[in-house]
């Protein structure tokens, strides 16, 4: 490993190059347009041979992406906010033809009224499209799940989103251990398709399919459109398994582990325990320390793996912890915060004593959240004695109207 000091942009491009990209579709958006940047530099410098695409549109950088995937090529790209939003079809479109496509997203808030600044509702806005979604508390996690990332995406073929706070990890530098060349080539191979296109033996790729199974001009049977979406489910239901056994082998190449989707910190005994994503796991932790100080046992749970959800694991981890604060930076309008939602998901049924969820909503476009703000908020949903006292809706911590 050589620790090099990296903004979380910087990291997710050079993960890519140790990846060994071949195709990089690029569209500039705020706060990710350094990673192709940066990607075009090694291009012209000679460092990665890769074909640098230039497009028009977000959505013409997936189309170009799903191409090249189909075609055999490693694909890249990078977007945010409504850059990701103007993906939405071709989203779709990747995950339903089964491309191997690893994208970074920025996370920024979504317009209107614009802001560049960050918040999550932009990937959780997509988070029903079929890719798997990665969350990085840190910018060593960004090099990290990228690299994970073609591993399990190339195994399972669905795609992959690894997404990180824009600006708070994007823009901000840490230190990196990065790994050699050698080292990410034997633990990522080549890429090798699931079919390789032969224009000799001419096929239809991702044509009109019928209601139900029909047998094709060699009698195979064709799956029907529900058959199809149910073999992608399937295969996102088993990826749990895959991505524990992915990150244990991460661990013996890189000496990080990626096996819990769910990473915790002192919540083997907390009287509460505050759950959340990306970059506020960080804040929680420091949160953490400050209510133990203050003779609070506080704990955190910072999901890595959003899509798929690990249910089991959040039944493992949080089924008998007396009280949840489930934090995050997104909104399910009309109802709460979707983070909230999978939780109170996960745990229902369960036989037993199940935990007190609150949610909280904080820092949409770039609000700050302070350590502090985040003991506040474990102090008060410490007071709800039931779930019934608990809000319907999750609660808006904000000292602004």
């Amino acid at each position: 490993m050589a620790p090099k000091i990296l903004t979380g942009n910087q990291t997710a491009a050079l993960a890519a190059k140790l990846c060994r990209v071949q195709v990089i579709a690029a569209y500039p958006i705020t706060p990710q347009s350094k990673i192709p940047e940066v990607l075009s530099e090694y291009v012209e410098r000679g460092e990665l041979q890769a074909e640098f695409v230039r497009v028009e549109s977000e959505h013409s950088a997936m189309g170009v992406c799903i191409s090249a995937s189909l075609v055999g090529a490693r694909a890249f790209t990078a977007t945010a906010a409504n850059g990701l939003a103007y993906m939405h079809e071709q989203l779709h479109w990747a995950a339903g033809a089964r491309v191997p496509i690893v994208m970074p997203v920025t996370n920024r808030g979504l317009g209107a009224p614009w802001t560049i600044l960050n918040d999550m509702q932009d990937s959780i806005a997509q988070r029903d499209t079929g890719w798997m979604q990665f969350y990085c508390m840190n910018n060593q996690e960004v090099l990290d799940l990228i690299i994970l990332g073609y591993k399990v995406a190339e195994r399972l073929l669905v795609p992959v989103m690894v997404c990180f706070d824009g600006f708070r990890l994007s823009h901000t530098m840490m230190p990196v251990d990065v790994p050699n060349q050698e080292a990410v080539d034997a633990f990522l191979p080549p890429f090798t398709p699931a079919y390789e296109l032969d224009w000799q033996r001419p096929v239809n790729i991702n044509a009109v399919v019928m209601t139900d199974p029909i047998a094709g001009p060699d009698g195979r049977l064709c799956p029907g459109y529900m058959g199809i979406r149910r073999r992608l489910q399937e295969t996102l239901e088993s990826a749990v398994s895959v991505l524990a056994e992915e990150g244990r082998a991460f661990e013996k190449h890189f000496g990080r582990s990626y096996e819990d989707p769910l990473p915790a910190y002192r919540t083997e005994d907390a009287e509460i325990v505050f759950v959340t994503m990306g970059s506020l796991g960080g804040e929680a932790s420091e949160a953490c320390d400050m209510l133990r100080e203050q003779g609070i046992k506080a704990g955190v749970t910072s999901l890595r793996v959003f899509r798929p959800f690990p249910k089991q694991a959040v039944r493992n981890r949080l089924g008998h912890a007396p009280r949840l604060a489930v934090v995050e930076k997104a909104i399910s309008y009309g109802l709460e915060g979707a983070l909230a939602t999978e939780i109170k998901s996960a745990l229902y049924g369960l036989n037993g004593r199940q935990p007190i969820v609150a949610g909280y909503i904080v820092g949409l476009g770039g609000k700050d959240v302070k350590p502090s703000d985040l003991c506040d908020i474990a102090k008060q949903a410490m007071t709800f004695g039931t779930q019934e006292e608990v809000p319907c809706h999750s609660v808006w911590f904000s000292n602004e109207v």
